[in-house]
């Protein structure tokens, strides 16, 4: 695997800062971790792996989506690390029934998949990172460790390919909108813009002279007027809108 790029940090909606000195010091349990794959020897490489990482246990693995619906309903672990295409059944279509089956589990889909369908299908269904397999074996537990404290990951390749199709989404979607906007607060449109520039709850404190507590607050009040689940979802929701121009 090589050493090219890091995985792109995106915080997500609850705020957790994992950048500041504090970042994953508090967890007393190791993160639990599902490995799903229909390649038995990749599943194996990631357990020798991850088994080299004190806060890190993968307490099962899966060959398939529908093993892997079953597993995370029986061992209910913290990260789902999964492969997107499979035999019997997929990985995203996997996604939906793992966040019924275990809700607190988040989800990172580990594959050599870079089609923009794909990533758009797995933020959808409810996936929190999306790597592909081409990173390092140590980017990957830094990777479970960043997901678990709250953030999205995704990769940069990735990520672009993402910008690229959201400026012409809105190109294409010019002519109207197809809902009316909620109505946000004007403090509320302050945070959702450097929201959408990626900016962590603690920049935008600095930015707004306002405590991280209060960014915080902020960002749920907004992803529950606009009915959004995620940060990255908000960037979505602000370029679409055109809160975000994106030049």
């Amino acid at each position: 695997m090589a050493d090219s790029f890091g995985p792109m940090h995106v915080e997500d909606a609850d705020g957790v800062v994992a950048m500041g000195p504090e970042a994953g010091s508090t967890r007393k349990e190791p993160i639990r971790v599902l490995v799903v794959d229909d390649h038995a020897l990749f599943r194996r490489g990631l357990e020798i792996v991850l088994a080299a990482e004190e806060d890190i246990q993968v307490v099962g693995e899966a060959g398939d989506g529908a093993e892997a619906v079953d597993k995370a309903a029986d061992l209910l672990p913290d990260i789902v690390l999964m492969d997107v295409r499979m035999p019997k059944r997929g990985g995203i279509e996997a996604c939906t029934s793992i966040k019924e089956v275990a809700p607190s589990a988040k989800i990172i889909m580990l594959t050599i998949s870079d089609e923009e369908a794909d990533l758009y299908d797995a933020i959808k269904a409810g996936a929190t990172g999306y790597l592909l397999k081409e990173i390092s074996t140590d980017e990957v537990a830094t990777a479970i460790r960043a997901v678990a404290d709250g953030q999205s990951q995704i990769s940069p390749s990735m990520a672009s390919k993402l910008l690229t199709e959201f400026k012409s989404m809105i190109q294409r979607t010019d002519e109207r909108r197809l809902v009316p906007a909620p109505r946000l607060t004007d403090r509320e449109l302050e945070v959702l813009k450097l929201v959408a520039t990626g900016m962590n709850n603690r920049d935008i404190a600095k930015q707004l002279f306002i405590s991280e507590n209060t960014v915080k607050n902020h960002v749920r009040n907004i992803l529950e007027k606009l009915q959004l689940h995620s940060r990255m979802e908000a960037v979505v929701y602000a370029m679409r809108e055109k809160i975000l121009e994106i030049r």
